[in-house]
């Protein structure tokens, strides 16, 4: 029997989402302090973990691995960076701004005449009904420890390529100031000015191309959930039964635990599976050859 073609696709495997031991955390040049994931999410650590284990067991009957890296500027839309209050003081992580604060006056950015592009951001996120938009701590900056894979999985990916003879593909995702990108396949506003924004149609076309797509990573209740929602947007009704779900490799953001619920509910009415990592090995085991 031929082998069957089995993708997993790993969202934002990042340092900076990972409960790491203080182990993992390496120290500061100075040496006195470590650094130090910047927006955890409790049980990702473990989750990596156990994802680490699954490559390793199922590695001979895993053919195609895509990992995305959520990779932002120091200054964005969706870091304290970039906003003040009415009276030019910083403002803390985890502010819900809305379109009406910002018309208002409560919230604003730094940079004065971004006024009206920001606006119309707020007004086109709202309008799409996902997401509010959140201002989150400096995460996943480009070129910091933060922004690297987690380090027992990126050694598993190692594993697997030079086994395979094979490369894990990575999809850079964010690094437009101007919108947030929870989504691997589109932002939630797509620049028109800027086509890594816009709808990864070839992405799509290659997790499409998997008898069978598991997905893994952080975090259930923003970015796995943004990603599977537009992959199943953009799937044919008949192959949504080929997607996957690794319930005890995802995990959601504090506080936001019932939008990871609501999102595994949804999907799995909408005919996506969903399997723990030792369902998976099993499967992975059975495509050996």
């Amino acid at each position: 029997m031929a082998q069957r073609k089995l993708q997993l696709l790993i969202i934002d495997p990042q340092n900076d989402f990972c409960d790491l031991p203080e182990a993992y955390c390496p120290p500061l040049p100075t040496g006195a302090e470590r650094m130090l994931p910047a927006l955890p999410v409790s049980g990702a650590h473990a989750d990596m973990l156990r994802l680490a284990a699954l490559i390793d067991a199922g590695l001979a009957g895993l053919g195609d691995i895509t990992v995305t890296l959520d990779s932002h500027q120091h200054l964005d839309i969706a870091h304290p960076t970039f906003w003040c209050d009415a009276r030019g003081a910083a403002i803390a992580p985890f502010t819900q701004i809305t379109a009406a604060d910002a018309r208002a006056g409560k919230y604003r950015p730094k940079l004065l005449q971004a006024q009206a592009r920001v606006l119309a951001y707020l007004d086109a996120l709202e309008a799409a009904g996902r997401y509010t938009h959140m201002v989150w701590p400096v995460h996943c900056e480009i070129g910091t420890w933060g922004h690297n894979i987690h380090h027992d999985l990126r050694l598993a990916l190692n594993r697997w390529e030079e086994q395979c003879l094979a490369v894990v593909d990575k999809v850079s995702k964010g690094s437009n100031p101007w919108t947030e990108h929870f989504s691997a396949i589109m932002a939630e506003v797509p620049d028109p000015a800027d086509a890594s924004t816009q709808l990864n149609a070839g992405l799509i076309a290659r997790l499409q191309s998997a008898d069978r797509l598991y997905i893994a990573g952080e975090a259930g209740s923003h970015c796995v959930r943004a990603t599977v929602e537009h992959l199943a947007d953009n799937f044919a009704s008949a192959d949504l039964h080929k997607i996957v779900l690794i319930e005890d490799c995802i995990s959601p953001v504090s506080g936001f635990a019932a939008n990871q619920t609501d999102f595994f509910r949804a999907m799995q009415a909408r005919g996506l599976q969903v399997l723990c990592a030792a369902e998976v090995i099993t499967e992975l085991h059975a495509n050996a050859i």
